[in-house]
């Protein structure tokens, strides 16, 4: 599998409108959603007036096993996790340690003379909002696969990786249109590092994940036996080069449970009335807003009107090939829907996942919301 298979989009907008209902929804819909595709299992997490409602779940685990999906099992988020990396970004610029305005060759000065000329004045809000120019990858394969046997220290990995990428031809001008970039992501991630010393994956736990009480965390891209596995052209994903190797995790390759990921979107929400446990109101609505003339957010998708409902919502979609997962949140009424289905494009899990993301967005936005 090549690295611009492992790409996500932000749903700026979503498809075509789906009638909304107030029902509540059951584990069906999922049922009724995987019809037609080969993907194996599914979950979903509804919110409404900024609680989570139950777990749904569908399928099983693993092709080939009987094991059942339950609900609190993990799932690999993709790039669903860009958000949570931009999170961990502002927590650090509103303590001072970064800042949004600084230059990249000034936040990464060991690189500055091997960088592009086009990339030395990129600043935060570009990287992570994909409009620093730089390509979704670099994607020499041979270059790339080298990351699966390295056993650097992550954040070694990540500046190695970036010395040959940040050298890349632009994909466009910067601050430009959006162009979607895992190495922005990355690149946003090693500037943390450098300033705090610190590993991202300590660094994201400490600054995002503790804080909020999400203690499901994994940064091994594989399930264990009794877990979720992504599934690829008919089979379980357990080859060492299925997966992105682990120095990829700030763009998108961490796995945690349904609740968790609800518990982080949940905050995001109710960040823009003043009551978010992680930043400032004016730091959640700076990430949740669209930059330049572009609807895409540091991290997140902005939508005015995602699938036909009404917005504005927070958007986004992530996928490593193997499995795929999807977010429309709506701030204003603490509503949204998360989805993920434990398999790729391949096997039908994007369709999947769009089908059921389209009924249950709709039946949270029809809700009638209550004061945060």
């Amino acid at each position: 599998m090549t690295t611009t298979s492992r790409r996500a989009v932000l749903l700026a907008g979503l498809a075509a409108p789906f009638a909304a209902h107030a029902e509540t929804p059951t584990s069906t819909v999922l049922a009724k959603a995987m019809e037609g595709t080969a993907t194996p299992g599914m979950a979903a997490l509804l919110l409404r007036d900024f609680k989570a409602r139950p777990e749904l779940v569908a399928g099983i685990r693993r092709l080939g096993r009987p094991a059942l999906v339950r609900p609190g099992d993990r799932w690999h988020l993709g790039s669903n996790g860009k958000a949570m990396t931009a999170t961990l970004i502002a927590r650090l610029v509103e303590r001072g340690v970064l800042a949004w305005d600084r230059p990249l060759d000034q936040m990464l000065p060991s690189l500055a003379a091997t960088m592009r000329p086009e990339y030395r004045g990129a600043t935060l809000p570009d990287l992570l909002s994909h409009r620093a120019g730089l390509p979704e990858n670099h994607d020499d394969m041979a270059f790339f696969n080298r990351f699966y046997a390295d056993k650097a220290p992550l954040p070694a990995q990540r500046l190695r990786y970036l010395t040959t990428a940040l050298a890349d031809a632009p994909a466009g001008p910067p601050r430009g249109d959006m162009i979607y970039s895992n190495t922005g992501l990355l690149t946003a991630a090693a500037v943390a590092e450098q300033a705090t010393g610190k590993p991202f994956e300590d660094l994201i736990v400490q600054e995002v994940f503790k804080p909020l009480g999400m203690n499901s965390i994994s940064f091994d891209q594989y399930g264990g036996a009794n877990e979720p596995y992504g599934h690829v052209d008919g089979r379980p994903a357990d080859k060492v080069t299925d997966v992105n190797p682990r120095m990829f995790a700030p763009a998108g390759a961490m796995r945690l449970t349904m609740g968790d990921w609800g518990r982080f979107c949940i905050d995001q929400m109710r960040g823009e009335h003043g009551q978010g446990k992680l930043l400032k109101t004016e730091t959640y609505r700076f990430l949740h807003t669209g930059q330049g003339d572009t609807r895409s957010a540091l991290g997140w998708g902005a939508s005015p009107r995602p699938m036909g409902l009404t917005g504005p919502a927070l958007t986004h979609a992530g996928s490593d090939g193997n499995w795929y997962a999807l977010v429309v949140l709506f701030p204003q009424t603490g509503s949204g829907a998360l989805v993920i289905a434990n398999a790729g494009d391949s096997m039908g899990g994007d369709k999947a996942a769009m089908a059921a993301t389209r009924a249950l967005a709709a039946t949270v936005a029809a809700a009638a919301p209550t004061a945060p």
